[in-house]
């Protein structure tokens, strides 16, 4: 007989749980989480200090005359001597990495809002040939 008992206890145990579709007696299931947004640049450290890299390892650049941090002054001829860091249309903001549209529409990164650029001067990542400081560019650092 008791072992009629603890047979029948269990039945009743695992029942329950089918019963709720295996939730656990109706508690609702998680939530899903939302995706972690990815910072558009990272740093590196170099023998001259930090510095802002794409994702690919290119150098970063921004352009002094870029001074509100909601448009950039480089546009039409100027992209083709520093191309923009592009963002997609749906892009978020991401801890200092901001995100502006430009005078063709298209948007772009920006590092406390300062827009972001990078050189076709430089080959291989890593590379830093496109400082002008005549020309009032400058390499992208997380301190500045």
């Amino acid at each position: 007989m008791f072992r009629f008992v603890i047979a029948a206890a269990a039945i009743a145990l695992s029942t329950g749980f089918a019963l709720a579709n295996g939730h656990g007696g109706g508690e609702a299931a998680p939530a899903p989480k939302p995706e972690a947004a990815i910072a558009p640049a990272k740093v590196i450290i170099t023998k001259q200090g930090p510095k802002l890299v794409d994702l690919k390892g290119m150098t970063l650049y921004y352009y002094e005359r870029d001074t509100t941090g909601k448009t950039s002054n480089c546009n039409g001829k100027c992209t083709e001597s520093w191309v923009p860091l592009p963002a997609t249309a749906d892009a978020k903001a991401v801890g200092d990495f901001t995100v502006i549209s430009r005078n063709d529409g298209s948007k772009m990164w920006a590092y406390r809002y300062r827009p972001l650029y990078t050189s076709p001067a430089d080959k291989t990542p890593g590379e830093a040939n496109g400082t002008a400081t005549t020309l009032q560019w400058r390499i992208a650092r997380p301190e500045e």
